[in-house]
């Protein structure tokens, strides 16, 4: 458990470090996503999914 949430806490840094350094390019990534269709954003969440667990074993090994 402590790890998950440290993990979710990692994930809100980081989250968060975009929003505060770039705010103006963090807007115009959502507008440009917001134009993908279902599918390709649903292959890219997956893609992203399968990397976080690739480096999860990495590190976890």
């Amino acid at each position: 458990m402590n790890d998950l949430l440290a993990g979710l806490g990692v994930a809100l840094v980081l989250e968060g470090l975009l929003w505060a350094a770039a705010p103006q390019k963090a807007r115009r990534a959502l507008e440009e996503i917001s134009t993908f269709s279902n599918g390709r954003i649903q292959a890219c969440a997956v893609a992203a999914v399968a990397l976080g667990v690739f480096v999860v074993w990495l590190a976890r090994g």
